[in-house]
């Protein structure tokens, strides 16, 4: 197991059998992550019965592995949006991000879901022009979209609610906030096994074989269903959809301090929001229950660990926050996010009866929850949203899987170099 803090704090645990045999379903769901536990449990509440399978264990990918900021919007931000579908289909995906915000608040309070939920999160502004973006993004949300619940801070403000020399200004949103991501997904398995959905973990997909019904096979057993729904992102193997090479899994590591105290945590992040910079290659921290701060940041476009990655991290996070210069770091993590060339998320048809949903570009938490319900509004023959998502042109990434690596990194050392201008 990983050392991950979320592990270490999981507060409900359930081992779900392999798939073997030959089993039928109205749906299939691959990965049981939080895209694939929500479509599945809407399904399953409008009277379809559906499986799960799962080539690890519930909560594996990003799910179970991530910053937990709950943010608005998306990773591509509105006005790439507008550019790439036009501002009618943008008004519709910017109320669709809104709802799914709405949709995780209410599934933590529809299931009772114990993952430490807290409103509030801060966009930091690390130098001077990243003030102006700032208040241009708020004016330019406000005014084209009517959203309210942004406030601007100052260098002083910022300073008094994010206790680090390092920010010049903040866009505080209350809308937004942050999870347990583990602790939720786990709460969404829970609610879909009371539910009746069947679970099938430690069963990797070998193949899905198109038809009308769809066979979903692994090593011990296959699934016979009308549609199959694709919800593996960063984790999704090569099936012969035509998707895989849409998104390219990106490494991304959190580490976790020791206890630090109430009264210490309050000093360091006063108001207990999550915190983002807005930097490319971007730091991202919060607190934890237990007074923690978890603090997140780095990216491996090989996917590889850093080494030391306890100390990398560590160092990271005493740069933003020097008076944490003996602070021990008790627990340190990573795992893939899948991103996509413009940073907006991929949704679509492989055929009439499969649907998938990747490409959060490490922007899921909240939009992740809204794919679940997107796919299955359109199961059940309600598409509308969901097709307007998949308006959004995609392109693949060049060089297939196993060359693109080399000119990703060069593209990335560009956007770092940006990072580093005044």
């Amino acid at each position: 197991m990983e050392n991950s803090w979320y592990h270490a704090s999981a507060n409900w645990s359930h081992t779900f059998p392999k798939l073997e045999d030959t089993q039928r379903f109205d749906v299939c769901v691959v990965g049981a992550g939080i895209t694939g536990l929500t479509t599945a449990l809407h399904l399953a509440e409008a009277g379809y019965s559906v499986a799960i399978v799962e080539s690890h264990y519930v909560g594996y990918g990003a799910s179970g592995r991530s910053g937990g900021q709950m943010i608005f919007g998306f990773a591509a931000e509105q006005p790439t949006i507008e550019k790439l579908v036009g501002k009618d289909n943008a008004d519709v995906i910017w109320q669709a991000g809104l709802e799914g915000l709405d949709l995780l608040r209410a599934r933590v309070e529809k299931h009772a879901i114990d993952c430490d939920l807290v409103h509030g999160q801060v966009n930091v502004a690390v130098k001077k022009r990243h003030i102006d973006e700032l208040k241009q993004w708020q004016e330019s949300l406000e005014d084209d979209y009517g959203y309210s619940s942004l406030t601007f801070w100052n260098q002083d403000r910022v300073r008094e609610e994010v206790n680090s020399p390092r920010y010049l200004a903040g866009l505080h949103d209350s809308n937004s906030g942050h999870i347990h991501p583990l602790n939720y997904t786990l709460g969404l398995a829970r609610a879909a096994d009371e539910l009746g959905i069947k679970i099938f973990e430690h069963s990797p997909v070998r193949s899905v074989t198109k038809g009308d019904p769809v066979i979903v096979s692994t090593d011990d057993g296959e699934i016979i269903s009308d549609f199959v729904v694709l919800a593996g992102n960063a984790y999704l193997p090569e099936l012969g959809m035509g998707i895989y090479d849409k998104v390219m899994p990106v490494g991304t590591y959190i580490c976790a301090s020791e206890v630090l105290g109430e009264a210490q945590c309050k000093e360091l992040i006063r108001n207990n929001a999550a915190v983002c910079d807005i930097n490319f290659v971007l730091d991202y921290f919060r607190l934890s229950n237990d007074f923690r701060m978890l603090f997140g940041g780095r990216v491996s476009y090989s996917t590889l660990a850093p080494a030391d990655l306890e100390k990398s991290m560590g160092e990271r996070m005493k740069h933003v926050f020097p008076q944490l210069q003996n602070v021990k770091i008790d627990f340190a993590w990573g795992g893939n996010v899948a991103i996509t060339m413009n940073r907006a998320p991929h949704f679509g048809r492989v055929d009439n009866n499969i649907f998938f949903a990747q490409g959060f570009s490490g922007h899921g938490i909240a939009a992740t929850g809204l794919a679940g319900k997107l796919m299955s509004d359109a199961i059940q023959g309600t598409a509308e949203k969901f097709d307007v998502f998949s308006k959004i042109p995609h392109h693949s990434f060049p060089g297939g899987r196993l060359f693109r690596t080399p000119a990703l990194v060069l593209a990335m050392a560009w956007y770092r170099l940006q990072d580093l201008l005044p």
